[in-house]
C-alpha cells in the first residue's frame, strides 16, 4: 500500500459514543469529511456496537463541505483541532461556527 502524510486538523474528542469509530471519546477514523452545504453533520459516523481495534490512530478532517463555517477554505477544514458530539440524535463538528 501506498501511504501520503498530510497536516490536517485532528478530532481532539469524540462524543458519538455509539460509533464504530469511537473509542475512549476519541475517533479512530483515518479521517473524517464534515456536513452538506447547510449543517455540520459528520458524514463518516457510523453507528455500532463494535469499535474499531486501531486505537493508535487518531483521526483528521480529510474534507468539509459545509460551506458557512468561517474555518472552511476551499473545503478544507482549516481549524486547529474540532471537537465531535451529539445534537439531535446526529453527529455533528461542535467547532462549527459561521461566517
Amino acid at each position: 500500500m501506498k501511504n501520503i502524510c498530510l497536516e490536517m486538523p485532528i478530532v481532539t474528542k469524540c462524543m458519538a459514543n455509539d460509533c464504530a469509530y469511537n473509542a475512549n471519546s476519541n475517533c479512530h477514523a483515518r479521517a473524517i469529511t464534515i456536513g452538506d452545504s447547510l449543517q455540520p453533520g459528520c458524514d463518516t459516523f457510523l453507528k455500532g456496537s463494535t469499535h474499531i481495534k486501531q486505537v493508535q490512530q487518531i483521526a483528521g478532517i480529510g474534507a468539509c463541505k459545509t460551506a458557512g463555517c468561517k474555518f472552511n477554505e476551499d473545503l478544507e477544514c482549516m481549524a486547529e483541532s474540532i471537537q465531535v458530539g451529539m445534537i439531535r440524535n446526529e453527529a455533528n463538528c461542535m467547532t462549527f461556527a459561521l461566517r
